[in-house]
């Protein structure tokens, strides 16, 4: 091999191991997690979950129950937010932010889901009495990392994480077999390890999968 093809390779080499490891520095956390919750995932039957359900009530003020009926005589059928008064009633009696979700309108009713990673929430206010419930279920912390693995009820923000996450692990995977191939002259087993790497999943995945 010529010098300068050497010095062309050693370049190369260079490189791909600084994107593999500053790919692999980012991808670290998120693959401890996403191989944690592949097991709690693949095993989800066998693992109890006990929710815990938490339920209140109270009476929303005439005024604002008022405000309700009208807004849901111009709103019937419909899913629209809740005014700002019914939002900073929620906020004060229950400390629960909605945040501008839609809320689904009848001429008896409004019913706001609020489902979540981990569990499930919803409020409703009956329109006629202005009865109102709130009710909050929680399945637990594995239920929680399930749902965050599946990306379920998490928010744009964990949305984003998880395609720049998948972006990095592809990085990482590209690059640790471009640096497999460069080595593989020197290591006979590669190709046969790697191959053997690429069957056993294809074959459980085309014969076993039904």
């Amino acid at each position: 091999m010529s010098v300068s093809k050497q010095a062309s390779r050693a370049v190369w080499l260079k490189n791909l191991h600084q994107w593999h490891w500053i790919s692999s520095a980012l991808c670290l956390l998120g693959m401890f997690l996403f191989s944690i919750t592949g097991i709690t995932l693949n095993h989800a039957s066998q693992i109890e979950a006990k929710p815990a359900i938490t339920r209140k009530q109270a009476t929303v003020p005439a005024p604002l129950a008022a405000q309700l009926r009208t807004y849901a005589e111009a709103h019937d059928g419909a899913k629209e937010a809740l005014p700002d008064a019914a939002e900073k009633w929620l906020r004060d009696t229950w400390s629960i932010n909605v945040g501008g979700r839609a809320a689904e309108w009848s001429v008896d009713e409004v019913y706001v889901p609020l489902p979540k990673a981990g569990g499930d929430a919803w409020v409703r206010i009956g329109l006629e009495d202005g009865a109102a419930e709130f009710e909050n279920t929680d399945r637990g912390w594995i239920s929680w990392l399930n749902d965050v693995h599946k990306g379920r009820n998490t928010g744009a923000a964990w949305n984003w994480f998880i395609d720049i996450f998948a972006a990095c692990c592809l990085v990482f995977c590209i690059t640790g077999f471009l640096i497999l191939k460069f080595h593989a002259a020197n290591r006979p087993s590669t190709w046969p390890i790697v191959g053997f790497g690429v069957l056993v999943p294809l074959v459980i995945a085309l014969l076993l999968i039904h």
